[in-house]
Order: structure tokens, then C-alpha cells, then sequence
């Protein structure tokens, strides 16, 4: 079964957020991208990269790319999935990879950096 903006066959860009990673960033907790297999930041995180990324492509659908989860989200119509399929791995960052990451990156007021 096909579902759009899901493409079960692509890896992930990555272990980390692509433009956090880029420009020296961090993030609080990484998402991927189901379509193109993008990984940015989650919407607590200073850059928001992951919505930035479904805003400029049109690929709305994305998952958790935190170790143990598996929850989907499709920002077009903000539609929360407890699960979906399953896509290439790998399906998290590396276990040892702290959150918020990564490491040495990460500032010491960062819960004060947070967006809500």
C-alpha cells in the first residue's frame, strides 16, 4: 500500500539535523522527512529546521527520528499518527548521541533558547 509523501525506500540524510550541522547548530530532538528522507530539527529547537524543510519542498509528512519511537505527523493538516511504516534504516540517531545534540554544540542555557 502507497501512502503519498512516504517513501518507504529512501534512507535518512544523516545523523543529525542537516543545517544544524551545516552551521555549527543544535537540536533538541531530530525529525525525518518521509519523502526525501531529510533529517531536521524538531519545532522546539532554535531553527525549527524540519517545518522550514516541509515549508520549502511541499513534503509535509515526517517522523520521529529519536531512538524508540515511531509516530508520524503531517504538518498539512496537523494529523498525529501513533505509527506508520516502516522506512529504510536506520530508524533513530546513534543511542550514544546526546539529546539535545550533539555534542559540545549544545549551550549551557539551552532551555532557555527553547521555542514553545
Amino acid at each position: 500500500m502507497s501512502i503519498p509523501g512516504v517513501e518507504t525506500s529512501v534512507p535518512p540524510s544523516g545523523t543529525g539535523c542537516v543545517e544544524c550541522d551545516e552551521n555549527g547548530g543544535w537540536w533538541v530532538h531530530l525529525r525525518r522527512c518521509t519523502q526525501c528522507g531529510h533529517i531536521g530539527c524538531c519545532d522546539n529547537s532554535p531553527e525549527q529546521h524540519g517545518r522550514k524543510h516541509a515549508a520549502s519542498t511541499g513534503h509535509t509528512m515526517i517522523t520521529s527520528f529519536e531512538p524508540g519511537e515511531d509516530w508520524f505527523y503531517d504538518f498539512s493538516n496537523d494529523n498525529f499518527y501513533e505509527s506508520g511504516p516502516a522506512l529504510a534504516p536506520p530508524d533513530s540517531h546513534p543511542a550514544d548521541q546526546p539529546v539535545p545534540g550533539p555534542k559540545g554544540r549544545v549551550p549551557a542555557d539551552w532551555q532557555s533558547k527553547l521555542n514553545d
